[in-house]
């Protein structure tokens, strides 16, 4: 666990002070065309999306889900804004454990497709405001949510300090801020097989269940590109997040930040 006792500066600059280009996965490119290509990723892989989290995670991405929904003390009276919330399982996870009004926003239309049939599937639309939203730039008033979440989404948006401020800025004072991310594995013994998987395996998987081993190639460069997690707490306290923690699932592979707005 870490705390906000620290404050040193972030290597992280803010969107004022930004390069022309970005990472996307281990390629540079320029930045106001990383949107575009993390969306044609997600519609590639939408509709077996899913299907190919239970293969890349051997089905503990449900675990992490279970432990992270339970993390958020899901309440009655409180609402959510699940950001990058994709086929909607913390919104509903949220739902079913008890919380409040859900809004299941991401920035791809293809995504929330798949969430929102799932949804009326499961009955629980009527709970839900489905939306197309960047997280870099949230349509709602300061001070309008209890909880904003993130789950496998922040590494893929072009400016995560934006994210994070516009995630403080919609919280309530007293409302929290979560995100679940994969992250810097600390046990040396799983790195060199969590690389073999990573670049040997799912590309494979990728082709064969989804049609498209670019994406998962993508996906896995992308996870080594995303700041550790010392880094990503600091990013949250230079956002104005306070009380910062992290919790490591699996050695290190996901962990959970979690940051008070108060």
């Amino acid at each position: 666990m870490t705390d906000s006792a620290e404050h040193n500066a972030s290597p992280f600059q803010s969107s004022e002070h930004v390069e022309d280009t970005i990472d996307f996965g281990y390629r540079n490119v320029p930045r106001g065309q990383k949107k575009t290509m993390v969306r044609e990723v997600f519609e590639s892989v939408a509709g077996k999306y899913d299907i190919m989290n239970d293969v890349m995670s051997l089905g503990i991405h449900r675990v992490w889900k279970r432990i992270f929904v339970g993390m958020l003390n899901p309440r009655p009276n409180m609402k959510l804004l699940d950001l990058a919330g994709g086929t909607g399982d913390i919104t509903f996870g949220w739902l079913r454990a008890g919380g409040g009004p859900a809004i299941l926003s991401d920035i791809n239309a293809a995504m929330l497709s798949v969430g929102r049939d799932r949804a009326i599937k499961a009955g629980l639309i009527g709970k839900i405001e489905v939306c197309v939203v960047d997280a870099e730039a949230i349509p709602l008033p300061d001070c309008s949510v209890d909880r904003v979440t993130i789950a496998f989404g922040l590494r893929n948006c072009t400016d995560k300090l934006a994210v994070l401020r516009e995630a403080r800025r919609v919280l309530k004072p007293g409302g929290r801020f979560f995100c679940l991310e994969f992250s810097q594995v600390e046990i040396a013994a799983l790195a060199p097989i969590y690389d073999l998987w990573s670049f040997q395996v799912l590309p494979k998987m990728g082709q064969i269940i989804a049609k498209d081993s670019e994406s998962y190639q993508y996906l896995a460069e992308s996870i080594r590109m995303f700041p550790d997690q010392e880094t990503l707490a600091q990013m949250m306290r230079d956002a104005g997040l306070e009380q910062v923690q992290y919790r490591n699932l699996s050695g290190g592979i996901a962990a959970i930040h979690s940051g008070w707005r108060l």
